[in-house]
């Protein structure tokens, strides 16, 4: 069935909202943002700065080096960089004009006490309320449900901005629908997408991601895992598509200031979901229109399970990004609907259950686990193997299947998220029933 001018418009709009440039960690680079963004609002330097963030947040910043801090790690660091030096018309690359001397006054200003932070229960999974004061004038700025969303802006208690809970930095746009997603009609677009409409966003997904995945082979960031990779296991292709993924999260994770086009709001995602379709797309001399119309099936596919997941939670976002990635090769292999779905069912049967217990280096590893088994998903599936029905959350359809991944990292991984938190901030009690 063709598609209809409203639901290619959908699609179109979708990757344009989601596939966006971003400078490091997205949960730091957001902290930066909404404290340069409340700090231009207050009109002056403040001179106290306080945080609020879900458990999710501090999840993902204390383990992460802020970009372009010289090396320097956690909340504090982060705000404090984007009020001394941000550009908060940049969004999330907001650090990019950053200097030495602003990470030194960072350095000076988080020693100091300038900058405190807290734990906000209640909230959405990704919160964070950036307040500055100077004297008697205040200001705040709140960021929600994604990682560029401000919900609220207030100073010296006028509301300047207030807008209800949005499921994306595109909520706005009546055609931003990621409702509208599904593996058949993903399959379709890629097919039938005038390149012309999506060249210049892959282009710089091709350019940027590429870029720091070169950059964490050639030198040694983070926990060197493509490096490794590359070392122990050999040049073939299957080992170069793990190795660039990981090599591109070893530099994100250990503070490059390269940026990276992202996915679902994480460039480690964004990495996932587009080097190893490189890879295999040079291994088989793919054409460059095949090579386009692969990288939107893998973008939209990532993005349609993270749709049932979220945006933060205790599942590990490199699977889905994985499975795009699986698909995405299929595809380019020549598979059609059936093969794809088994790739998709094939990774979540095998690696669905990773948990996300923050940003840092060994999210490397995790891509290169996630992308493995996302190639023998592959090879599984054109061979028309597949994990069957009724074989814990797996069912034969590719959309029930996903749905169920979906409500476990949703609903069911609530509880672990929480505990990983705990574990993460010494309050859990480690010892308890042993």
């Amino acid at each position: 069935m063709p598609f209809s001018k409203e639901l290619y418009d959908t699609y179109i709009t979708i990757l344009n909202h989601e596939l966006v440039p971003a400078l490091g960690c997205t949960e730091p680079i957001a902290i930066a943002y909404a404290a340069s963004k409340a700090t231009g609002v207050l009109g002056v330097f403040p001179d106290k700065v306080k945080i609020e963030c879900s458990g999710n947040i501090i999840k993902n910043v204390k383990g992460v080096i802020v970009p372009a801090s010289g090396g320097q790690k956690g909340i504090e660091v982060a705000a404090v960089l984007g009020i001394v030096g941000g550009n908060p018309d940049k969004e999330l690359e907001v650090l990019e004009t950053v200097t030495d001397s602003d990470r030194e006054k960072t350095q000076e200003l988080v020693k100091s006490g300038f900058c405190s932070y807290s734990f906000a229960e209640d909230v959405p999974n990704l919160y964070i309320k950036a307040f500055v004061s100077k004297g008697n004038d205040y200001a705040s700025v709140t960021i929600t449900e994604n990682h560029t969303n401000i919900s609220s802006i207030e100073k010296n208690g006028e509301v300047l901005l207030c807008k209800p809970a949005s499921p994306g930095s595109g909520a706005d746009d009546p055609l931003y629908d990621k409702s509208k997603l599904n593996v058949k009609g993903i399959i379709e677009f890629a097919d039938t997408v005038k390149i012309e409409d999506v060249k210049e966003l892959l282009d710089r997904q091709i350019e940027m991601n590429s870029s720091i995945s070169r950059e964490g082979i050639d030198n040694p960031w983070g926990a060197q895992v493509g490096k490794t990779l590359l070392s122990v296991w050999g040049n073939d292709p299957k080992t170069r598509a793990c190795a660039r993924a990981a090599a591109g999260s070893d530099a994100r994770m250990g503070g490059c200031i390269l940026p990276v086009v992202i996915n679902s709001g994480s460039g480690n995602q964004g990495i996932t979901v587009s080097l190893p379709v490189l890879e295999f797309a040079e291994k088989w001399d793919v054409s460059p229109e095949k090579r386009y119309r692969a990288l939107v099936l893998s973008n939209l596919i990532s993005l349609h399970l993270k749709y049932f997941i979220g945006s933060l939670s205790a599942f590990c976002g490199a699977v889905s990004a994985a499975c795009g990635a699986g698909a995405a090769i299929t595809y380019m292999y020549g598979g059609q609907y059936p093969h794809i779905s088994r790739t998709i069912i094939n990774t979540l049967g095998n690696v669905g259950g990773i948990v996300c217990d923050g940003a840092k280096p060994s999210c490397a590893a995790k891509i290169a686990s996630s992308v493995h088994a996302a190639l023998l998903a592959h090879y599984m599936g054109i061979e028309n193997k597949q994990f069957k029905d009724g074989e814990g959350f797996i069912e034969d359809s590719v959309e029930e299947t996903i749905k169920n991944m979906g409500y476990i990292g949703r609903v069911g991984m609530k509880t672990t998220d929480k505990e990983i938190l705990n574990v993460m901030t010494g309050k859990a009690d480690v010892n308890m029933g042993c």
